[in-house]
């Protein structure tokens, strides 16, 4: 397994597991006490560890979110919480998270340490919303909160490396996702408006982005050996499977 195929089989687990503590109903009934919309607390427990920004730089960041729906979810938390208040609120719930269910998972320690390795030797160059997340205390060291803030790191570092692979194919984010398998139903769901071009044209021209996000995602997995990057992609896999049964 390549660091190229290591990253790429990883992000599919990545999205899985980071969305099963998203979709958690204890996260989401605990999100609620802040007292911002479903989609305010998206935007602002992702963004908010970049600090107290505009929200062109949050657009900016994030990439795949409509403008205007980005603007609505960070003035919509500025009228009651400070966004780095949310995205610290948001951290202590991932621990909180990772310690109930990753703490205890088998190897739970080597999950960790080899996630740590490829988190730590990441280049945040142009990546500023994966580098203000590193950046940010982790308030729990025990393993599976620990864990829990790796995978989450690893899938930032993901979607950041895909907004700079869509730009250099010369795709703005809604093209890349109207070409994606969710296609209209996707744009709708990060608050574009239509009308929305063609996807005919596009398609390939995604699949080109997809190669380059997986080189630029591999460079990070090329701290591990090949055992251990099949190690990885092993221990996520079998973590999925504990959590979705």
């Amino acid at each position: 397994m390549t660091p190229e195929q290591a990253a790429a089989k990883a992000r599919p687990g990545l999205a899985k597991l980071i969305g099963a503590f998203a979709e958690s109903p204890r996260t989401l009934r605990r999100a609620r006490l802040l007292g911002l919309s479903g989609w305010a607390y998206h935007v602002s427990a992702r963004a908010g560890a970049l600090g107290d920004v505009r929200p062109e730089t949050v657009t900016a960041a994030i990439g795949f979110i409509a403008p205007e729906a980005v603007t609505d979810g960070w003035e919509a938390t500025a009228k009651t919480s400070e966004p780095m208040e949310v995205a610290t609120w948001h951290l202590h719930e991932l621990c909180r998270w990772g310690a109930e269910e990753l703490g205890e998972f088998p190897r739970v320690a080597r999950l960790l340490e080899l996630s740590r390795r490829v988190v730590s030797a990441v280049d945040a160059a142009g990546l500023p919303l994966f580098a203000a997340w590193r950046a940010m205390p982790v308030p729990d060291s025990t393993p599976g909160a620990l864990a829990a803030v790796q995978l989450h790191l690893l899938h930032e570092h993901r979607m950041g490396i895909q907004v700079v692979a869509i730009r250099a194919s010369g795709l703005t984010p809604l093209e890349a996702i109207i070409a994606g398998p969710e296609g209209e139903t996707g744009a709708v769901a990060f608050g574009w408006q239509p009308p929305y071009p063609p996807a005919g044209p596009i398609v390939r021209r995604l699949m080109w982005a997809e190669s380059v996000a997986d080189a630029l995602a591999g460079q990070a997995y090329g701290s591990l050996n090949r055992e251990e990057r099949v190690e990885l992609n092993g221990l996520m896999e079998s973590l999925v499977s504990s959590l979705t049964r």
